[in-house]
């Protein structure tokens, strides 16, 4: 059995992943309050997908990057499969992207939140040992079943408090101190999934297959850094509930335009009076109105 370091740079990789998490929580946590408050379909789709996208990719899916750059396993070098690691990412942004959905088209009950919490858990489960089947090197992966268990069920739990806190904080130090509370959670499962793992080199050495994590770092980084910077501009430019009352209020304070009068046409020798003359209900003038001349 080889021997596996978790933190090879020390504690810069996990403390980089939790930042990645804390981030990516506030960045869904706020988006995901833009749900409630959104006047149609197609704006609470919008920040749906922001939200996923925040939670899922940065909070999530980066965070896993992040803390496997200090993995190590000695006698061996470690690639990744591209096209697998991808589909992790996927897998991350849709699984959280799911869960709001469930929580977010109706009244929130229960039933909703433990609905969603168990589809994203499961989904952030499926997106770790799918990140860690992506892994090439020269040996063979083994998990310990009871510790796999675990990290699912943190995973599931995580992900209903998650859920929970999307759908009903609003204040920004509330959001602040949830997103603390969630980047444990996350980086809890990751490490709890990651003790699970035990790995058996090959007899023969050889070449490992797939891409180097210097060759995915730089694009992963700048993924992550574009998300962030998009994800922000999203919120800067979006109207606030401050923006929308005062929209209201002037709405409320506007006058309603009256109908201009009609505007007789002229009549200088009072052909209109003389057309009126012995219809009913027209009077007959009299002496004194026309004095002889």
């Amino acid at each position: 059995m080889a021997e596996i370091n978790h933190f090879e740079y020390g504690w810069i990789t996990p403390a980089l992943s939790y930042a990645l998490s804390v981030l990516g929580s506030i960045l869904g946590l706020v988006c995901a309050g833009r749900i409630r408050t959104a006047r149609t379909a197609g704006q609470r789709a919008w920040w749906g997908l922001l939200s996923a996208w925040a939670i899922g990719g940065t909070a999530i899916w980066a965070m896993h990057f992040m803390a496997m750059l200090g993995f190590a396993v000695d006698g061996t070098r470690i690639r990744y499969d591209v096209p697998l690691t991808a589909a992790s990412t996927v897998i991350a942004v849709v699984a959280v992207g799911i869960g709001l959905a469930i929580v977010g088209t109706g009244r929130l009950n229960p039933v909703r939140l433990i609905a969603g919490g168990v589809s994203t858990g499961a989904g952030v489960a499926a997106m770790h040992y799918t990140g860690m089947a992506a892994m090439h090197l020269n040996g063979s992966l083994q998990y310990d079943t009871l510790r796999v268990v675990l990290s699912v069920v943190i995973a599931v739990v995580a992900s209903t408090v998650a859920l929970w806190l999307a759908m009903t904080v609003r204040r920004g130090l509330v959001i602040f101190a949830s997103a603390l509370v969630m980047g444990i959670a996350v980086n809890g499962m990751h490490f709890t999934g990651m003790s699970a793992l035990s790995v058996h080199l090959h007899e023969r050495q050889g070449g490992v297959a797939g891409t180097g994590v210097s060759a995915l770092l730089v694009p992963i980084v700048l993924a992550v850094i574009f998300g962030v910077v998009g994800l922000l501009y999203a919120l800067l430019a979006a109207p606030n509930d401050d923006d929308l009352a005062g929209t209201a209020y002037l709405n409320a304070r506007r006058i309603p335009e009256q109908p201009a009068a009609p505007v007789a046409a002229p009549d200088p020798v009072g052909l209109r009076a003389r057309s009126t003359l012995g219809q009913p209900g027209t009077p007959f003038p009299s002496r004194r109105d026309n004095p002889p001349r």
